[in-house]
């Protein structure tokens, strides 16, 4: 049990790293052509670890049209906080992407008919009145590019579901390689147009090590569910909060503001709460 909360908690760390070298890139660089080497990368390491050992058979799923869609979302949740973090600091980024637990909450009772009760919807209120206070809309501290964070968790939220709804019919592996299918291929008909030649070999270093840093993430978090249940692992996983705090402070020299934890923390109780009473 011990080993699945150090996986997750590693995710925490790679996810965040992954944002950073992300805001560094978008800071010269289209958000398209980095969440396209995210989503390029992605497909070539998943790839280069699975193909080995399952074959060309993996490739093959029963509901492809619903893995395009998973794929898709994946693509818009990237891309909104990929742009996103070209305006606003890492940390508050991070918190503001805590409420995708909350919205895949919110949408489980409409599209998976999982039952929920007055306390679940009451928390699901409260962790959007967190996410009011980290934004702070018509205060001078509002920046518009914290909406583009709530899309990308909304995005995500959905991809979630659907990732649910596909698993009786394709193994993992197969849901891993496709999630990043249209980022890795439906933007190459839009590359050309945003393409910037990598000015050094730091920099495409940087931009391959996208793919990997997001892989391995992903990577950490199926073997923490191997190692411990969904339910005690699910809490750490807002760690990542923690990493990205400590990247954003490392890359950038930027602290989040006390209403900025306070927020955060709505946010964290809410979700803890809800985990909490559907583990019950």
């Amino acid at each position: 049990m011990l080993l699945g909360i150090l996986f997750i908690c590693l995710s925490g760390l790679l996810f965040p790293v992954m944002n950073g070298v992300a805001k560094l890139l978008g800071a010269h660089y289209n958000s398209v052509q980095v969440s396209w080497a995210r989503a390029f990368g992605h497909i070539v390491f998943m790839s280069a670890a699975f193909l080995p050992r399952y074959g060309l058979g993996m490739l093959r799923s029963r509901r492809p049209g619903l893995q395009v869609v998973r794929s898709a979302l994946l693509f818009g949740s990237n891309i909104c906080f990929f742009l996103a973090l070209t305006f606003i600091p890492i940390a508050k980024a991070a918190t503001i992407s805590l409420t995708g637990p909350l919205i895949v909450a919110a949408l489980a009772w409409p599209m998976l008919g999982e039952r929920t009760n007055a306390g679940r919807l009451a928390a699901l209120a409260v962790g959007f009145v967190g996410v009011v206070i980290v934004i702070r809309p018509g205060s001078e501290l509002f920046h518009w590019a914290s909406l583009l964070v709530v899309c990308s968790a909304s995005f995500y939220g959905l991809y979630q579901i659907l990732t649910r709804l596909v698993g009786p019919f394709d193994p993992p592996e197969t849901s891993a390689i496709y999630s990043s299918v249209v980022g890795a291929f439906g933007l190459l008909a839009v590359l050309p147009f945003v393409w910037k030649t990598p000015a050094d070999a730091a920099t495409v270093a940087l931009f391959c090590s996208m793919g990997v840093l997001g892989a391995l993430g992903h990577y950490c978090v199926a073997r923490a569910l191997i190692y411990a249940p969904a339910n005690v692992v699910s809490p750490f996983q807002y760690f990542q909060l923690i990493g990205s705090v400590a990247v954003g402070y490392l890359f950038f020299g930027n602290l989040p503001d006390a209403m900025t934890w306070v927020g955060a923390a709505v946010i964290v109780a809410s979700g803890l709460y809800i985990g909490w009473s559907q583990t019950r």
